[in-house]
C-alpha cells in the first residue's frame, strides 16, 4: 500500500524548510535508507531517507516550495505492494494524489502560515501587504522577516509619454540598457542567505552594539608551535593551528568575566555555566557557526580535530541542525581571508563576538627598543546592555594576555 513520506522534525524552532532538489525520481525504485530529497533550513541543508524499500510513486511537492514540519512530500509504495515486474525492473503501482494547492488568499488577502502569522505580529507588519513566496502564494516566516526590514515604498508618480519622435543620440549620452558591457544578472536569495540577513539585521535593531580592539604579539605561540607541532601532529594525527589558543584563552577570559557568557532574555539575565562557543566558518552561501560544545572541557587536540571537521562538512553542507543551535559566545577569524581589521556583528542572541584578523609583522616597542614582531588585532564587539565598557575592554586585554603566554592557558583554559 502507498506510504507518505512526510516533512521530518528538522529541530528546535525550525518549522519551515524549502525543496532544493529531489534526489530520486517518480517511478524510481529505491531502497531503505536512500536519500530522496534535499530541504535546506535557515540553519543547514537536510535530507530525508526512506524508510522502506519500494517505489517512488508521486512526489507532491516541487523544488523552489516551502514545506513545513509533518507535510507530505511524496507517496511510495513498498516493495510487498508492487504488482508487476516487467524486464527484470518494477513497475509502478498506482497511488493517491493530492489536487494541487488552492492560492492561500482568503477574501482576497494573503494567508500566512502559523509561524509567520505570529511573527508578523511580532513584528508590526501587514501580512496583506506581502507577496507569499510559499506552496500556493502563502506568506512564510522568512516573507515577513524580509518584510520586515524593507521599508514601504514611496508612491511615485508615473512619468508622461511623450509622443514626439525620436532623436539621434548624442556622442556623450549615458549607456543605453541594451549596451552588452552593461548586463546584469538576477539570483534569487537562497533560504539561508534570506535568514543570515535578517538575524543580522535583528542583532544590530535589538543589540546595543560597540566593539573594542587590542593587539596581540604571536611571537610565544609561533614559536612553541614552531617547537611543538612536529611532535604533537604525530602523537594527534592533526596540525596545532591558532583556533586551539584562541578558543582556551577565550573561555579563560569568560570565567573571569562572566557576564560575556550570557544572554537576554526578557527581563532577565541568563548567565550560562557552560562554554559552548561557536566557531565561524565560510561555506558557498556565508558565514555558518558550529558550536564547540563544553569546549573548556576539551583538549588542543580534540578543539583542532572538531574545527577541522565541521569546517568541512560545513563547506558541503552537510552539518546536523543540532551542531549549528546554542552557542554562548563566537569566535570569527577573518585573517584567513586578509582581514586586516573588522567590526564583527554579534551572533544573536549572544552578547560577546571575538574577532581575529591577520597576523601582519609591525614594528612594535618591547623593554625601550623598537622591534618587529608578528601582531594582530583583535575584536570584541558586545551588546551594552548588560557588558559595561570596562569589562569589555578588561576581557580583551585578558585574551591578550593569555594568548602571549600560551604556557598559561594549560591553566587557565
Amino acid at each position: 500500500m502507498p506510504v507518505e513520506i512526510r516533512v521530518p522534525s528538522m529541530g528546535e524552532s525550525i518549522l519551515e524548510a524549502t525543496i532544493v532538489r529531489w534526489l530520486k525520481k517518480e517511478g524510481e525504485t529505491i531502497a531503505a535508507g536512500d536519500e530522496l530529497v534535499e530541504l535546506e533550513t535557515d540553519k543547514a541543508n537536510n535530507s530525508v531517507e526512506a524508510q522502506y524499500a519500494g517505489v517512488l510513486d508521486k512526489i507532491l511537492r516541487h523544488e523552489g516550495e516551502t514545506v513545513v514540519v509533518n507535510d507530505v512530500l511524496a507517496m511510495v509504495t513498498e516493495s510487498g505492494s508492487v504488482h508487476a515486474v516487467a524486464n527484470g525492473a518494477v513497475a509502478k503501482v498506482e497511488s493517491l494524489s493530492t489536487p494541487p494547492p488552492t492560492p492561500a488568499v482568503e477574501n482576497g488577502r494573503p494567508h500566512p502560515t502559523p509561524l509567520a502569522d505570529k511573527v508578523a505580529k511580532d513584528k508590526g507588519v501587514d501580512v496583506s501587504r506581502i507577496a507569499g513566496t510559499g506552496a500556493g502564494g502563502k506568506v512564510t516566516r522568512q516573507d515577513v522577516e524580509i518584510a520586515a526590514q524593507t521599508p514601504v515604498a514611496a508612491v511615485v508618480e508615473t512619468p508622461k509619454i511623450s509622443l514626439a519622435p525620436p532623436t539621434a543620440p548624442q556622442a556623450n549620452a549615458a549607456p543605453t540598457a541594451t549596451d552588452s558591457a552593461r548586463r546584469e544578472e538576477r539570483i534569487p536569495m537562497s533560504r539561508m542567505r534570506q535568514v543570515i540577513a535578517a538575524h543580522l539585521k535583528e542583532a544590530q535593531n535589538t543589540a546595543a552594539m560597540l566593539t573594542t580592539f587590542n593587539e596581540v604579539d604571536m611571537t610565544a605561540i609561533i614559536e612553541l608551535r614552531k617547537r611543538r607541532n612536529e611532535a604533537f601532529e604525530k602523537r594527534n594525527g592533526i596540525k596545532l593551528g591558532f583556533m586551539s589558543f584562541f578558543t582556551k584563552a577565550v573561555v579563560g577570559a569568560l570565567k573571569s568575566f562572566p557576564y560575556l557568557n550570557a544572554e537576554i532574555q526578557d527581563r532577565e539575565i541568563v548567565l550560562k555555566h557552560y562554554y559552548d562557543i561557536g566557531i565561524a566558518v565560510g561555506a558557498a552561501e556565508g558565514l555558518v557557526v558550529p558550536v564547540l560544545r563544553d569546549a573548556d572541557r576539551k583538549t588542543f587536540a580534540d578543539i583542532e580535530k572538531e574545527i577541522k571537521d565541521v569546517a568541512e562538512r560545513a563547506r558541503t553542507r552537510k552539518l546536523a541542525i543540532n551542531e549549528l543551535l546554542g552557542g554562548s559566545f563566537t569566535i570569527t577569524n577573518g585573517g584567513i581571508f586578509g582581514s586586516l581589521m573588522s567590526t564583527p556583528i554579534l551572533n544573536f542572541p549572544q552578547v560577546g563576538i571575538l574577532g581575529m584578523h591577520t597576523i601582519q609583522p609591525r614594528p612594535v616597542v618591547v623593554d625601550g627598543q623598537i622591534v618587529i614582531r608578528p601582531m594582530m588585532y583583535l575584536a570584541l564587539s558586545y551588546d551594552h546592555r548588560i557588558v559595561d565598557g570596562s569589562a569589555a575592554v578588561r576581557f580583551l586585554v585578558r585574551v591578550k594576555e593569555l594568548v602571549e603566554d600560551p604556557e598559561s592557558l594549560l591553566l587557565e583554559g
